[in-house]
């Protein structure tokens, strides 16, 4: 569990340190992150140090000690398709930096699709070893203002596995 302090400045800290005025108020770290960003719509940027992450917006900042990334890799016949620490995780998909997937796996696709708060959705065919699965990944070559943060990334589905 984690707890939180409002400081002077409107700065937030995240951490295990225990504070006596908000002791009772502890809230699981992913829940709380879903709710105040969405409810806010905070634009954000992440600056990652050794061992800890701030995250900036307009009139915040949130401190979080001992951050450790965590490694993801997308798979698909006994082959890592995708692999990075930097995923953007909307609506439950984990979205890759397309610098981290593997581009010879992937084969481009005439299927699109629309999302009415991303846009555009574009697709690629992975294929690994002879085999082929069509439109297993996609993409938002000109994501909507709301979903800008997924620009130049691929997120994965149709049997791909992600996992730590």
């Amino acid at each position: 569990m984690l707890s939180m302090v409002f400081l002077p400045k409107r700065s937030l800290i995240l951490g295990l340190q225990r504070y006596t005025f908000i002791d009772k108020l502890k809230i699981k770290f992913k829940k709380f992150f879903n709710y105040f960003f969405s409810a806010f719509k905070i634009k954000i940027a992440k600056q990652k140090t050794a061992n800890s992450i701030v995250i900036y917006s307009a009139d915040m900042h949130i401190f979080i000690p001992n951050y450790k990334p965590i490694n993801m890799k997308a798979l698909w016949n006994n082959h890592v398709i995708a692999e990075s620490n930097d995923t953007v995780v909307v609506e439950n998909n984990h979205y890759f930096p397309k610098s981290s997937v593997k581009a010879e796996f992937l084969k481009d696709s005439n299927t699109h699709s629309t999302c009415p708060w991303k846009g555009l959705a574009s697709y690629y065919t992975i294929e690994v070893d002879g085999k082929q699965n069509p439109d297993a990944a996609w993409y938002y070559p000109e994501p909507k203002e709301a979903a800008a943060n997924i620009k130049d990334h691929v997120a994965f589905w149709k049997g791909v596995k992600i996992t730590e």
